[in-house]
């Protein structure tokens, strides 16, 4: 199973734009595939409805894809919150995962895809090589979830096939 993450929770974001087109584009190659949008969770505390969040969507999943917007340099701590709360060993240990960050600015979060990577190896995490730093998101993809650019078009149906296979 893979579980494509949208890591914030703020409402109408273009993060979850691009974790739905990334959803999207896994579901044509692979049968089970599902998307977490952190967007009115519950995961302030290890309680009742974090554990069923954690039974559906974090331990049955062998790979995840993480997409994440720049928060300040960084990443949303919500995002952290998620796997504070977590049991770690059975949600992250030795699965698989890929980044992709998200910006309005000209870096697409390389500070938080760094920042990120460090805390996964810490989580025993294999982190798959081909990052892909989103910039100037409003740039890149329409209000509808439909990417503008051809190379952007390439360079993601190139990163899910290899994580595919991966």
């Amino acid at each position: 199973m893979i579980t494509v993450i949208s890591a914030t929770n703020r409402s109408e974001s273009m993060t979850l734009k691009v974790a739905q087109l990334y959803t999207r584009l896994l579901s044509e190659q692979a049968t089970d595939v599902q998307l977490l949008s952190l967007e009115q969770q519950d995961i302030w505390e290890r309680g009742p409805g974090f554990i069923a969040l954690e039974n559906k969507y974090l331990i049955p999943a062998d790979k995840f894809v993480f997409i994440m917007p720049e928060y300040n340099g960084s990443f949303p701590g919500v995002l952290k919150l998620l796997l504070d709360n977590s049991d770690i060993k059975k949600c992250w240990w030795h699965k698989k995962v890929m980044l992709t960050g998200v910006a309005d600015g000209r870096g697409g979060n390389l500070r938080g895809l760094e920042h990120m990577t460090n805390i996964l190896h810490y989580l025993k995490m294999h982190v798959f090589y081909n990052k892909i730093p989103l910039s100037r998101i409003n740039e890149e993809m329409d209000e509808a979830g439909q990417l503008l650019k051809p190379a952007t078009v390439e360079a993601i149906n190139e990163q899910v096939n290899e994580f595919l296979s991966y």
